[in-house]
């Protein structure tokens, strides 16, 4: 009875490691043929470099085009430039270092998209002060040579900066004098 008892201990011992080889192999063959099925669906499924490149290639024409297309007809009066009216500025400064007094006088204009023309206008008309009053403060912290007529784009480059600063979107696309003098007092 011992030996039928050792027998079938060793039968079943036999037969646990043999269920465990095969479990195994069957984990190790399953995950072979993921690994497999995922190489075969990557190879036959995902485009190349050449065909990626094609895509690209052609959908970037098409965007091309229809922007030419839509450029023309955005080109027409919303893109043109209008003038906008600041209105009259006379400032009495004294230059730093002397005791002469200058007066500036100029009537500003700005260039804005006939687009944004209504809100450059309705910002205007809630922002008046703040934006005129910046404007005084550029055209009196200037230098004397600044405010000479031959050096004004330092002057208009200054108060552009400072208009749109002031304003929620950069719609002024330059900043000019209709009128301007510059005497001593």
């Amino acid at each position: 009875m011992a030996d039928a008892a050792k027998k079938d201990e060793t039968v079943n011992e036999e037969l646990s490691k043999r269920s465990l080889v095969n479990g195994k192999t069957v984990i190790v063959g399953f995950v072979s043929m993921v690994v497999v099925l995922e190489t075969a669906l990557f190879f036959f499924l995902v485009p190349s470099a050449e065909e990626v490149s094609a895509l690209a290639e052609a959908r970037l024409i098409q965007s091309v085009q229809s922007g030419q297309a839509d450029q023309k007809s955005d080109n027409s009066a919303e893109n043109e430039a209008k003038e906008f009216l600041f209105g009259m500025f006379g400032e009495t400064f004294s230059p730093l270092d002397s005791d002469d007094r200058y007066r500036v006088e100029l009537r500003l204009f700005g260039l804005v998209r006939k687009k944004d023309y209504d809100r450059l206008s309705a910002e205007f008309d809630t922002k008046e002060g703040r934006i005129r009053h910046n404007i005084r403060m550029k055209i009196r912290m200037s230098d004397l040579t600044e405010l000479d007529e031959n050096q004004l784009g330092l002057l208009q480059r200054r108060i552009l900066t400072t208009v749109n600063h002031l304003l929620e979107e950069d719609l002024l696309l330059s900043v000019g004098f209709h009128e301007y003098q510059l005497s001593k007092e």
